[in-house]
């Protein structure tokens, strides 16, 4: 696509678009990493990877494409040096019982898909568990490790280098999504070494949650050295201490949800200036599930975090109103071989778009920049009743701030900021 084929945004400020691709026709995206110059999307409807050249990032070029095995997801995916770290799970939503996204984002998701059943037969359609490829050529991923889970598969992991790696399991027994940490001394014959859950999870084990329709289950947690920060959705925030990665152990847990909306989806720390940044995800059309919010909290106390602010709600518009998810997805998190910032965050806002805040004072976060892209060209979601609305999902950060940015249907969009 030549720079005069850009697609105009509908709203723009201190943001502007360089580079589009619609990876090579499957526009679905979800989390991306960017690797020697690739973007590596994993999709939510196309079953699979792909890879785009992003070294002219003015010129994306589409270059890989690996399929996922059958009624399986990649949609999560890590990066770091020559390594690739891919989820496999249950494809939740071409599955029938999850076509209303509404049943999916409430109860007890293990219930649903039968993993907390201990009684349920063992045969299951999908492949569960982490695959490893060798990307010391990002165009051409080579598979070389899986470790395979016994129930719906990984939905999200924290890889940086090193011999750990930190992912959210949903395994037979337990009611939903747990924390685990993975050996990866021998990158093709990964191992989990130990496992967290809240109270209440471990069905196998007579545990009960008494609130029917919380998702309480961990989306993903973030590690900064030996503490892991989880987003718990419906649970909200559980720090956890890993010294010992074969036995966390809870710091300290806390819960906004109710009288808040739940979906905790980010806790990335700010360690230089003790504070925590935490999204909850808007994950139901036109804001059934309440205003989402983007939280700052004090963490000077590791065991006593307490909320000192949020981010300005975007406001140009009525999004609300306009269809689809309002409200936070991702946050770019500061991964180390990317832009690293405790003064600027950026953020995906779906129906929104993307949003650059500046927290220099913690006290009174503010908007400087934003791209809100056109509606998607077509819907990849196959799913009934979807709106045609942008929803930008993921967003990852170069050291030379161009920001890469995914969407459930309308593909990378390649921004610079200009704030």
């Amino acid at each position: 696509m030549t720079k005069q084929d850009l697609p105009t945004p509908d709203y723009s400020t201190n943001m502007k678009l360089i580079g589009y691709s619609d990876q090579g026709g499957r526009p679905d995206g979800v989390q991306l990493m960017v690797n020697k110059g690739h973007a590596i999307v994993g999709h939510m409807f196309s079953d699979g990877f792909s890879v785009v050249d992003c070294s002219d990032p003015r010129d994306p070029k589409p270059v890989a494409y690996v399929s996922a095995p059958p009624n399986t997801w990649n949609i999560h995916l890590q990066s770091h040096e020559d390594l690739l770290l891919v989820i496999n799970a249950k494809n939740m939503f071409a599955a029938e019982e999850f076509q209303n996204e509404v049943e999916y984002y409430k109860g007890k998701l293990g219930k649903k898909v039968g993993t907390a059943d201990t009684m349920m037969s063992k045969t299951r359609d999908w492949t569960a568990g982490m695959s490893v490829y060798d990307i010391s050529n990002p165009a051409e991923p080579r598979k070389i490790g899986f470790m395979e889970v016994e129930g719906g598969g990984i939905h999200r992991i924290w890889y940086v280098g090193g011999r750990w790696a930190y992912a959210s399991a949903l395994i037979d027994g337990f009611t939903d999504y747990i924390f685990i940490t993975v050996d990866m001394t021998d990158p093709t014959n990964p191992k989990e070494a130990g496992r967290y859950w809240l109270p209440g999870m471990n069905a196998a084990a007579g545990e009960e949650l008494s609130e029917d329709q919380a998702r309480a289950g961990l989306h993903h947690a973030i590690v900064h050295g030996d503490t892991a920060y989880g987003a718990w959705r419906d649970g909200g925030l559980v720090i956890m201490d890993v010294k010992d990665r074969t036995n966390p152990e809870l710091i300290v847990h806390r819960n906004w949800s109710p009288p808040f909306g739940g979906g905790t989806h980010n806790a990335l720390p700010l360690p230089d200036r003790d504070l925590l940044v935490v999204a909850d995800e808007a994950v139901l059309d036109n804001c059934a599930d309440g205003i989402k919010h983007i939280w700052l909290f004090d963490i000077r106390e590791p065991s006593n975090p307490v909320s000192i602010s949020t981010v300005p709600i975007p406001n140009e518009e009525d999004y609300a109103a306009k269809g689809a998810h309002f409200g936070p997805h991702n946050i770019h998190e500061n991964r180390p071989d990317s832009f690293v910032s405790d003064q600027l965050i950026f953020a995906t806002q779906q129906n929104a778009g993307v949003r650059v805040y500046d927290i220099s004072n913690e006290y009174q976060p503010k908007e400087v920049a934003a791209f809100v892209p056109p509606a998607p060209a077509r819907l990849m979601d196959r799913r009934p009743n979807r709106a045609k609305v942008i929803q930008s999902c993921d967003i990852w950060v170069s050291k030379d701030g161009l920001a890469y940015v995914s969407d459930y249907n309308a593909g990378l969009y390649i921004l610079e900021y200009q704030g």
